[in-house]
């Protein structure tokens, strides 16, 4: 009996996140400016019930007396069992103020990034960052306060772990952005920015995303907001958002890698609904997931072959005198940049490790939020020998800091690792192998939900990348792979 009054209860706090959700969703999208003040005090409402109903003590006693039978039962309890130690540790009021100050801080950087003017959003990332703090000191680490904030997203990892990795890959891909750079490259890439109405942009782009990745109106819908991005109620109610730019590739591109996040979603078993099981195991995973529909498949050979025809025909100036080879090798451009979201496979992951330096740094103290353009601007330089014109080309282009989402940046690159080692093993199997080849997808999105989406969170990211590619996460199979497709198409020896 205990075991359904633990899942009545959950279901419960299901629901209000989901509507807490909904919420959020409306207002990146569809909300009136005017009723962003409200809007803050309703979510901070639905945040706290949720807060207050899971941390409540009978939910600890429901946990402790549950008599979970089957693999499914012992899945939800000890997922929620981990929640629930973490959640407790985190008064409501605290809940409710960090809600309300995400919101504030949300409408605050939409019109700061809108201005160019970050001295207007400073106030709020001071907030972010002390309560991120507060926070980290409520939850407790042992070795970095950034440890107990990632841990939200990336289960069991380490800022010492993360600083590991990124300096092997810095090591291993920076002298192959200098041999591209220096590289002899005559192609043109003005075609990226040929005019491309904005309706048929959206079209075309979620069109594929249903053709290609299995994206359909049924379960999922597509809007427009000022960061793109994935969320969803249920796995039959899947929202992504994408933005359209006179540079058409941002709005495709954008697409697809949200379609990956939602055709995750999608794919988790139904016996996970309405329980904390019922997401991706990481945000690490899920970002393989869209950096794989993006990158590997969407900017693959083999796709363009199949849907040039299908682009000629949405937006004839921009196929006129193209052919398929010609555009695969302008969308794979690797050209140092401004703006992450638009970055190529191989400066992308430079992107990530400054943000990922910043945060460790306001973090600790040792850089104040007065000083982040700066700091920023100076990372920039190094790494990619761009300087930001403004703010909004440069510290207010990412809505994570708004959000309070402290340890999120490193998911990214960590997603970008495991989008390759899941291809290689997936590829093992000769009809994904031969689908891949030919833009057919179906194979593949068997294969990834059999061994990936349908265990949401019931295995850890360590245990499912071992389990579905046989070893552990390896930047490996990453950098061999942009080393084989870059030095491909800009003819390195």
């Amino acid at each position: 009996m205990s075991m359904e009054q633990l899942k009545r209860r959950l279901g419960q706090v299901s629901d209000l996140r989901a509507a807490e959700g909904l919420m959020s969703w409306d207002q990146e999208t569809h909300m009136p400016s005017e009723a962003a003040q409200v809007r803050g005090v309703q979510m901070a409402t639905l945040a706290g019930l949720a807060h207050e109903i899971f941390t409540n003590a009978q939910t600890g006693m429901l946990l402790e007396d549950a008599q979970a039978g089957d693999e499914t039962d012992q899945a939800i309890v000890r997922v929620a069992r981990r929640d629930y130690e973490r959640a407790t540790k985190l008064p409501t009021s605290f809940v409710e103020e960090q809600t309300r100050a995400r919101n504030e801080a949300h409408h605050a950087w939409v019109d700061a990034r809108k201005n160019s003017s970050y001295a207007t959003f400073a106030p709020h990332l001071t907030r972010m960052m002390d309560l991120a703090r507060r926070q980290a000191d409520l939850l407790g680490y042992q070795e970095h306060p950034y440890d107990a904030l990632m841990d939200a997203y990336e289960p069991g990892m380490r800022a010492s772990q993360v600083r590991a990795v990124f300096a092997d890959l810095r090591d291993r891909t920076l002298p192959l952005v200098r041999r591209i750079v220096d590289s002899a490259d005559a192609a043109d890439y003005s075609v990226l920015e040929r005019p491309f109405p904005a309706e048929a942009q959206k079209a075309f782009a979620w069109r594929v995303a249903g053709e290609a990745f299995g994206l359909q109106p049924l379960f999922a819908r597509q809007d427009e907001s000022a960061h793109p991005f994935q969320t969803n109620f249920s796995r039959s109610d899947l929202r992504i958002t994408t933005r359209v730019e006179p540079y058409w590739p941002a709005c495709l591109f954008g697409t697809w890698h949200e379609a990956g996040h939602a055709m995750y979603e999608r794919g988790v078993a139904g016996r996970w609904e309405r329980t904390p099981v019922s997401r991706g195991a990481s945000l690490g995973v899920h970002e393989s997931q869209s950096r794989m529909f993006e990158n590997l498949l969407g900017r693959s050979r083999p796709f363009w072959n199949r849907y040039f025809p299908q682009l000629a025909q949405a937006a004839p100036e921009v196929a006129a005198g193209l052919d398929p080879e010609t555009l695969y090798r302008a969308v794979n451009r690797v050209s140092p940049s401004m703006i992450r979201v638009e970055a190529d496979e191989v400066t992308y992951n430079f992107h990530v490790m400054l943000r990922f330096e910043l945060e460790l740094a306001l973090l600790e103290g040792s850089l104040q939020v007065a000083d982040l353009p700066e700091a920023w601007n100076a990372r920039m330089n190094e790494y990619l020998g761009l300087t930001p014109r403004n703010d909004a080309e440069g510290v207010l282009q990412d809505v994570h800091w708004s959000a309070g989402l402290i340890g999120y940046f490193p998911t990214y690159t960590l997603g970008n690792l495991l989008s390759v080692q899941l291809l290689e093993a997936a590829q093992q199997d000769g009809t994904v192998a031969a689908g891949v080849q030919q833009a057919e997808y179906g194979p593949l999105l068997a294969w990834l939900a059999e061994n990936v989406h349908q265990h949401g969170r019931s295995l850890t990211p360590e245990e499912l990348t071992l389990k579905a590619t046989g070893r552990p996460l390896s930047a490996d199979p990453y950098v061999a792979y942009l080393h084989r497709k870059y030095g491909d198409i800009y003819n390195l020896s």
